[in-house]
């Protein structure tokens, strides 16, 4: 089984180990110290607790504080975002497609952090980049119409429609719900195939693993690969 995984390129506390498993790797490879705790995802707002569940609770965030929590997401272009409090006692891992952030997933995983958003930090994973990212009308009046501001996160194309950054939303609200602390982004799953999966590249591809877990002298981070 190969590691080949991306390491979170942020300030985290020593206990944190948090990543991407690349499309040519496996999370099993990392020996990590718990069984990950894997969702449905529906691209909503529901956070659930780390934990081994009987099935994959309908979620798109899991937050964990226990030893052996492993708080994943899987994406394919939506966008990855861990955190982890700055004692290091607190994570969590959260998709955000741009209806989860539209939704406020981010902001829910926040609340459910039950920390202080200034003590939290957070890293943004693989995703999709502005330039292969078009969407509709649609998409840009769902974050514009609460947040005239938002409109600087997109641009017109020649084709009448829209070329949306969700790096650039999701750090606005972030800062906005009170996380200054805001780090990762660009890279793009659709422009490096080698690398990481694509659902506008091929919607029948596979799905990348972004996760976060509490290290261990064990897993201190064999494997790991220059984003």
């Amino acid at each position: 089984m190969s590691t080949a995984w991306i390491a979170a390129d942020w300030p985290a506390p020593a206990s944190v180990h948090a990543g991407t498993v690349l499309r040519n790797g496996d999370i099993a490879a990392l020996q990590l110290p718990g069984k990950p705790c894997w969702l449905q995802q529906v691209h909503g707002a529901n956070v659930v607790a780390a934990g081994d569940y009987e099935a994959p609770p309908q979620a798109d965030a899991a937050v964990g504080r226990h030893a052996s929590d492993v708080c994943v997401v899987r994406t394919a272009d939506c966008l990855p975002v861990l955190f982890c409090s700055a004692d290091g006692t607190r994570i969590a891992a959260a998709h955000a497609g741009w209806r989860g952030l539209a939704a406020g997933i981010l902001e829910a995983t926040i609340a459910r952090l039950e920390r202080d958003p200034g003590d939290l930090m957070a890293w943004l994973g693989p995703a999709i980049s502005q330039t292969a990212y078009e969407v509709g009308g649609e998409v840009r009046d769902a974050f514009v119409e609460p947040d005239p501001g938002a409109a600087a996160c997109f641009q017109l194309n020649e084709r009448g429609r829209w070329q949306a950054d969700l790096y650039a939303l999701a750090r606005r609200r972030l800062a906005a719900a009170g996380i200054g602390a805001c780090y990762g982004g660009g890279l793009c799953t659709f422009s490096d195939s080698e690398r990481f999966y694509s659902w506008r590249r091929n919607a029948d591809s596979g799905r990348i693993v972004s996760f976060i877990t509490f290290k261990s002298l064990e897993n201190t981070g064999n494997g790991a690969i220059s984003g």
